[in-house]
């Protein structure tokens, strides 16, 4: 029996995790603030970022790339520096 269903039906939603959203947005899904998320972007702290003239853009899959990234058992297992 052939399937006849599109291939894009069994396929992951990536355009959810690669599609570009701006800074306002990758605040919330961070639950940081606009002004903490541009800080860490100066510094050097924060997750991947794209930029295009003014326009400064996230890819979730980064946030949650640089999320997990931070991820700790224990604050005696965390080393600050």
């Amino acid at each position: 029996m052939k399937n006849d269903k599109p291939a894009s039906i069994n396929q992951p939603a990536t355009d959810y995790l690669d599609g570009f959203i701006d800074e306002q947005r990758a605040a919330e899904f961070l639950c940081q603030s606009v002004r903490t998320v541009q800080k860490w972007r100066v510094t050097g702290y924060g997750p991947k970022f794209y930029k295009s003239g003014r326009s400064v853009r996230y890819r979730r899959r980064d946030l949650m790339a640089w999320a997990d990234r931070r991820h700790h058992g224990s604050t005696s297992g965390y080393d600050a520096a």
